[in-house]
């Protein structure tokens, strides 16, 4: 009797334990989520940082709910194709995070990317709370003020995130799960040429 009682105290005890770790975990967390055009090309560079814990394809900035891959590429949802990080504010900043996005996308293109064309392909910074927006917003006008377009202008939006839809789950790590097709697409597509043009290798 004494025996199991003490095995239920245990089994109360961590159960209490885990109640109190797990809100401690997610409060150490944060989010960010950035359109640059495909998907499956914004996973790579936030998967190589510290600190960032997931990347997670999917569907933000329309009025569709819970939108398919099918309805966003047709154009007409209002949707973007997004990335949403999810990771540690003590290991990684926001700011080096934007510094990420900058440089793996086209902002001067308004029109898609590379050879994604059409407004779901268009870039956005969606910000999570008002801080996101001020730092964003500082970003994009320190990056036009550095004349490192010349007088060309970013057409890189910041906006607010209203609602995240994640995408199938074919779309998730698909260049780890397709590695020769997303190698070809990021090929055939001209993203790298153009990267390279707009801030060297």
């Amino acid at each position: 009797m004494i025996a199991r009682r003490t095995v239920s105290l245990i089994a109360v005890a961590a159960f209490l334990m885990m109640a109190v770790t797990i809100p401690v975990f997610a409060q150490d967390t944060a989010k960010a989520t950035f359109a640059g055009g495909c998907f499956w090309c914004m996973e790579p560079p936030y998967d190589e940082l510290d600190g960032v814990i997931s990347t997670v394809p999917g569907y933000a900035g329309g009025d569709e709910e819970d939108p398919s891959y099918q309805q966003v590429a047709r154009g007409n949802t209002g949707h973007l194709e997004v990335m949403q990080v999810t990771y540690d504010p003590a290991k990684i900043s926001y700011e080096e995070l934007l510094k990420v996005y900058w440089v793996n996308i086209d902002p001067l293109d308004g029109g898609g990317q590379f050879c994604d064309r059409g407004k779901q392909y268009t870039t956005a910074i969606f910000y999570h709370n008002d801080q996101q927006r001020r730092l964003a917003e500082q970003s994009k006008q320190e990056l036009q003020d550095s004349n490192q377009f010349g007088p060309r202008k970013i057409q890189t939006t910041v906006r607010s995130l209203d609602e995240f839809y994640r995408a199938e789950e074919y779309h998730q790590n698909y260049y780890k799960k397709n590695p020769l097709r997303y190698k070809l697409y990021v090929n055939s597509c001209g993203r790298k040429q153009r990267l390279e043009e707009l801030w060297g290798s």
